[in-house]
This record gives structure tokens, sequence and C-alpha cells, in this order.
């Protein structure tokens, strides 16, 4: 951190009252500086990482950063504020504040930064010093770590641990080879005689950023374990990737701490041994207490399940306590994942050739035989047909990673034989559904049949395939087909039967859950209804306005928050006035998720208002009887659809209602000066990272 902040960069008199004033007052420094070319871009990209999750620890500090193509040099700048400055953490405002600044694309520069100026805030004798400082020479000194926090011989030891803990970060191994001498001199404190080996902790930390509460929590478990006289080896699990611990390490452990706010990787490495599994905050405010907690279990003989070698994704990225509902909205999640970029593919391809070949370019012979370079029907015809063979993946695509996410890669076979049987009997969606879970369920049961060891190198290849396709084959043909395709085409019949009010109605509901989560689980059963009619050659008309009214009502919430903030800028904090900016090309986009910052801010006023617009322009778009062939694109295809001045005036009216809640509702709260700390975003830290978990 050497050439990285300068006394220059230093303000130990920081009179900003807000995080915005505080990031342009260090900003101005590095401008001062060339660090910084656009103050104003710069800012742009502090204020856009802000508003991803608040940059405020506990402990009454802020590291608001981000990565900006305005930035010549990784660069960091530090302020200390006598008022404090809220920063969004749960215990008050912040009056250490740290703005760090990378290039674009100089990941590695940024996280090392971050990582190492976590783990030494997690030293109270270092924020102390610098809470003291007398002069900005001394404070970039201290940052830089040119001279210790205090000259207290004592501290010696705790002064010098970040930077070892940060190097135990990308070593793992090293870090075991360098933990026994303290955890030795704790056996002796411990007077269970020199020879006795010290109890052994392994731990995982992770957090959604995976950069500051990763390798602060990494480093006040390490610091923990000295105290205690135990052996403590941390793999932080950070953004730019982590280095695994040594199997002969995590073998020799006794214990497992995970201290995590995302899914642990590679979780099994871990299995058999006494377990502690809390949040990222609780590895940084009470080590202690897990690992007391961790040898309390130790003790008593509590120990995790063996690791199954078979897990399934979904079971490697989830928590063994997740309830069977939990699991199955993931396995059909991950099969409609896999699905969507064949629908947004084949579904625009196949727009695209009715655009240029004409509505009759679904009669077109096939371009095996017939095709003009010279004539616009020939390449419409392309188009067309192209698409139509992404189409027919959907199915298969659908049912075959729905049973990949209960049975792993020994399910991909007997998902898709059975979503191409769902075709070939006309079950259509509902078959791939059942096809996959079926294909899914009939791999589970059969690895759990104990098999000879001599058998064991054939079942993925060669006897799983085999038998579960041809169960799987045989209940699609003979037991469970022809039901499900009747219930497809009684729900084809009663589509195409809506009309009036009926129609209306399915718009309005369409519309709500389209907003209701904005990308998350609600939004995508929808979206994946509308784009299950049109995924066929000739979809009926019912079918297409379904997909217009889907597509309206989404671009809805991102384009009335955009409108929202440029007619009363001073309900919004100076940051969603930028987000705002953004939500204009998201919202045309059809990205719903555009919404997600506001709506994670604020969530009991702008997601209701965003439902009701949403269910104003669903209902508008089917009674307008607006059409769409393309399952994406937004304002882009508005040529591509029937009736396209009536359905920008459905999408404009619910824009304008959803603002005007908005508005309304922002205006009944007490007004705060413009630019100023948004109070009310505070108690919403947990909405945005929920909503962070269901968009993704």
């Amino acid at each position: 951190m050497s050439d990285m902040i300068t006394a220059d960069l230093v303000d130990l008199d920081l009179s900003a009252d807000t995080k915005e004033a505080a990031a342009r007052a260090l900003a101005e420094r590095m401008v001062a500086l060339g660090r910084v070319t656009d103050l104003a871009g710069f800012l742009a990209d502090v204020a856009a990482r802000e508003a991803q999750m608040p940059t405020g620890l506990d402990g009454g500090i802020g590291i608001p950063h981000c990565r900006s193509e305005h930035v010549t040099e990784p660069t960091l700048a530090f302020g200390r504020s006598a008022a404090g400055i809220d920063f969004g953490a749960a215990d008050g405002p912040a009056d250490l504040v740290f703005l760090i600044a990378a290039p674009a694309g100089a990941d590695d520069a940024h996280l090392t930064i971050l990582s190492s100026l976590a783990r030494k805030l997690m030293n109270a004798e270092f924020t102390s010093a610098l809470r003291s400082a007398a002069d900005p020479e001394t404070a970039a000194a201290l940052i830089r770590g040119d001279e210790p926090p205090t000259a207290q011989p004592a501290a010696d030891d705790t002064a010098v641990a970040p930077a070892a803990a940060s190097a135990g970060a990308t070593a793992g191994s090293a870090a075991a080879q360098d933990a026994p001498a303290p955890s030795d001199q704790g056996a002796a404190d411990g007077a269970s005689g020199p020879a006795e080996q010290p109890f052994r902790i392994v731990a995982v930390t992770s957090c959604p950023t995976g950069i500051a509460h990763t390798y602060m929590a990494a480093e006040s478990l390490e610091n923990a374990g000295r105290e205690a006289g135990v052996e403590v080896v941390v793999e932080p699990q950070g953004s730019a990737g982590f280095t695994r611990l040594d199997p002969a390490v995590i073998a020799a452990a006794d214990a497992v701490i995970f201290a995590h706010d995302v899914p642990v990787r590679e979780k099994d490495r871990f299995a058999g041994k006494p377990t502690v599994d809390v949040g990222v905050k609780a590895g940084i405010n009470r080590p202690g207490e897990l690992i007391a907690e961790v040898r309390d279990k130790a003790a008593r003989g509590e120990v995790t399940a063996a690791a199954r070698p078979d897990g399934s994704p979904v079971e490697r990225s989830g928590d063994a306590t997740e309830g069977y509902g939990t699991r199955l909205r993931k396995w059909l999640m991950s099969g409609v994942s896999y699905m969507v970029p064949f629908v947004a593919a084949g579904g625009l391809l196949i727009a695209l050739g009715f655009a240029i070949g004409g509505y009759k370019i679904n009669k077109a012979p096939s371009v095996m035989d017939h095709f003009v370079w010279t004539q616009a029907d020939s390449w419409g015809a392309l188009l067309f047909q192209i698409g139509g063979v992404a189409f027919g993946f959907l199915v298969p695509v659908l049912a075959g990673y729905i049973a990949y996410g209960m049975a792993d890669r020994p399910g991909l076979v007997p998902g898709f034989v059975g979503g191409s049987i769902s075709l070939t009997i006309n079950a259509g969606f509902l078959g791939g559904l059942a096809a996959g879970l079926i294909a899914g369920g009939v791999v589970l049961a059969i690895q759990k049949i104990d098999i000879p060891a001599a058998l064991r190198g054939i079942m993925p290849v060669v006897v799983i395939p085999l038998i579960s396709s041809a169960i799987v084959g045989f209940l699609m043909f003979v037991v469970i087909g022809k039901p499900i395709a009747s219930a497809q085409k009684g729900m084809t019949d009663w589509l195409n039967g809506l009309s009036g009010t009926n129609a209306i109605l399915l718009g309005a509901l369409l519309g709500l859950m389209m907003c209701f989560d904005l990308g998350g689980p609600v939004n995508k059963v929808a979206y994946t209804f509308a784009t299950a009619g049109i995924a066929v050659a000739s979809p009926s008309d019912s079918a297409m306005k379904i997909m217009a009214a889907v597509m309206a009502a989404g671009m809805v919430p991102p384009l009335a928050m955009a409108l929202a903030t440029t007619v009363r800028g001073r309900l919004f904090t100076q940051t969603e006035r930028e987000n705002g900016k953004a939500a204009w090309v998201l919202g045309a986009s059809f990205i719903s998720e555009g919404a997600i910052p506001f709506a994670a801010a604020d969530p009991l006023r702008v997601i209701p208002s965003s439902m009701v617009g949403g269910a104003v322009t669903g209902a508008l778009s089917m009674a307008f009887d607006a059409t769409l062939r393309a399952p994406h694109g937004g304002i882009f295809v508005v040529p591509l659809i029937g009736n396209p001045l009536l359905y920008l005036v459905a999408i404009a009216a619910g824009v304008c209602v959803t603002t005007a809640l908005v508005v309304l509702l922002k205006g009944m709260r007490r007004p705060t000066p413009a630019g100023t700390a948004e109070p009310a975003a505070n108690p919403s830290t947990a909405s945005a990272q929920t909503k962070q978990a269901v968009a993704a």
C-alpha cells in the first residue's frame, strides 16, 4: 500500500455531513494528484457501487469503493469526521472513511487493497491510532504500515497480525504451518501438557460482495483463536476467487466454522466434522463465542453428515436444512434459467423472420430447397427456420436441467429424453416439467441402490442412463403422457377462448406477478407461462396477447422509477437519481431488475406502486388486443407488435400510475433535504440482500 496513499490523500477534519459529500471531498484530492481524471464520472461509479449494498461497517467505519475507467492507478484516500457520516452500518455513523479507487479491469489490485485494509480494521489499536493521529503524515504512514499503531512492545504480535493474516488468505497451508506457535503457548497455558496437540479449527468466511466482511471475519476468527490457544486456519472465499485449504489441513481439523452470507463453495470438503454455521457478521462480532460453541460440539461428538459424492448442484449450493418446497423451486428455476436463452434467441429470430418475410413466412419451403440471396423472403424464411430449430430445444432443455438440478449430470440424459418425448406426444411445457422431475427422481432412486464395486465404474456412463431413460420413456409414453397432453390441450383451449373481462383480468394478474419481485421467482413464473405459449411455430393470438401483456408490465417499474426521479428528484437521494438515469435504458429494454435498487431501499412504497402500475398495463394491453411474437426486446421490438400505438399507450398509462403513487407515498414522509443520507434506507439493508438473492 506504500504508493496508494500519501499525506495529500488524508483529511483529518472531514466536514462532510453525507456520504456523497464525503466521497466528493476525498475524490477531489485524488483529482488534484492526477489519480482521477473525471470527478463526476468517478463519483457516479462510486454511487453505483454504493447502491448495490451499503459500505458502512460496524465500529464507525465507511469504505466507499469502486472500479472506474476514470482512475489511473490504485488509490486510497482517508478522512476523519468529528460528527460522523451515515454509510448504512447498523451501529450508527462512521467517523473513519476510506475511499478506495481502482482502475477499470484492475480487479486484483482493487480487491487486494480492500482485503488488506479490512483485516487491519479488525485491529483495535490500528483504528484507535487513526482516531488519535495528529497529522496527515502520521495517518498515511499508519495505513501504509510504515509504523506500528503503538510503540508498546506487547502489541507487536497484534500489530503485524493483519499482514500475516493477509498472506494466510492466499496460502492456507502456509497459515497452518505458522499457526502452531501461539496455539502451543495456549495449550501450555491451559495446563494440558506440552505434548498435547492444540484444538484445530478450519473456517470459511464469505459475504455477498466478497470483499470487506469476508476478510474482517477471517481476521477476527484468527485473532480470537490466538487468544483462546486454538489453531484457526481460514479460507476467505472472496469475489476474486479463493485459494482452497490444503486437504491435509482440513483432514487434521477438529471442527469447522462457517461464517457466510452466501453459499459456501465446495462445502462437502468439510463434511463429517463438528460444525457451527452462522452469518458473516457473527464471525466479526462474536468469534470467541463461535470457537467455544464448536469446541462444545466436538466434546459432545456432534458432527455433520458425511459428504454425498453424488449431491446435486442445488444441494451443493444450498443449506442442508432447506425444506422440500425450497428445493423444488430451485429445481424448477434451474430448468427455466437454462431454457430462457433458447426462448430469447428462437423467439427473436422468428419475430425477425415475420418482419422481413411477412406473416406467411411460416409456409415457406425449407431454405435447403429454395434460397435466393437477393430475395428478402428467403432471408426471412432462413431466420424463421433457425428460430424454429432453437424453439425445438425448449422443452428438452427445461426437462434436462430440472433433472440436472436434482441429480447432477446423471440426470441430463433421462431428462432430455423425457422432454423430447413430451414434444412427441404433444404434452408440451407441462410434460417437460413432469419429465424433468421424474427423471431426477429416478436417478436419485437408482443412486441409492448398493452397487457392487466392480460395477460402479460403468454406472454413470452406461447403467444409469440406460435404466433411467427406459423408465422415464415408459412413464411418459404409457402412463402419464396422455393425461398431461390432455391437460396441455385444455389449457391451450382455455387461453384461446379468453375474451373480454376474463382476458383483462388475466392481464392484470400477470402484470401484478411481473412487478412483485422484479426478476425473482414470481416474475419468472409469469414470464415462463407467457414464453411457453409462443414457443411453437404457429402460436395462437391468445398466447401472443399474453406475451405482449407480460413484457409491457415488466417494463413499467424501471421506467416509472426513472420518471419519478426526473419529475420529483428531491424525494430521492443523489444515488437514486443516478440510478434513475440508467433505469430509462433498462426499462426500455424490458429489464425489470432496473427497479431493484429503488425497491430495496423503500420496498413498502415502491413494490405496491409498481404492482398497481403493472396491473393497469397488463389489463390495458389485453384490452387493446396487442400481440407479440418475440419473447424479449422491449421497445426495440415495437415494430413486431400488433397494435403498437395502443401498446405504447398501455405502457405509458402504467408508468404514470406507478410514478404518481411513488411520488405521493414518498411525499407523505417527513421531508429531508436533497442530497442528505437516506435514513429510511438503513432498515432495508436486509431487504436489499433479499432482493439480490431473489434476482440471482
